[in-house]
């Protein structure tokens, strides 16, 4: 189900089955392999004009902890209903504020061969205390280079969409 049609039907699946309630709009549902995440964006709490920086992320951040904790037992129903319905786990987020806060996370081990020159650049991150493994340090290296190629892997997510509709429309074999 990575198809434009399976991806529009879990959205949909989610945005009727959520609560009204729980967002500001429809929720985000980014699909790979192994997990639906299901981000949802959830309303500023009331804070005065004048409050300071600290008093405004302290609101949000408790704000983000209470609708964690109310909505807690409503999710893993839903999370169980989507992952007998759709096979793949269910993680769930917020953005408040300009943030976004992940509650659940698959961590899925990839397998990869990385060359000697590979493996100093990791082995150097370890060593500097950036990264506390290999494994730290790889992870590490994938979050830089999403952060600073954005654009560019936009543009390839569009043009794989592309592909993925002119195999559909493609002869069934």
């Amino acid at each position: 189900m990575t198809t434009n049609d399976g991806l529009e039907k879990l959205r949909g699946w989610f945005t009727g089955r959520l609560p009204d309630s729980w967002f500001d709009g429809a929720p985000q549902v980014v699909l790979d392999r192994e997990e639906v995440s299901v981000i949802g964006t959830l309303a500023e709490p009331g804070i005065a004009e004048d409050a300071s920086a600290a008093e405004r992320s302290g609101a949000i951040a408790g704000h983000v902890q209470r609708f964690r904790e109310d909505t807690r037992e409503q999710r893993i129903e839903i999370a169980r209903e989507a992952e007998h319905r759709f096979g793949r786990k269910v993680s769930w987020g917020v953005e408040c504020g300009g943030e976004t806060a992940m509650f659940t996370q698959l961590s899925v081990p990839v397998m990869t061969r990385l060359r000697q020159s590979e493996r100093r650049v990791l082995d150097t991150l370890v060593e500097a205390g950036v990264a506390r493994s290999r494994s730290d340090a790889l992870a590490w290296c994938v979050r830089l280079v999403g952060k600073n190629a954005d654009d560019w892997l936009g543009e390839l997510r569009d043009a794989l969409q592309h592909v993925e509709r002119a195999r559909a429309a493609g002869p069934q074999v």
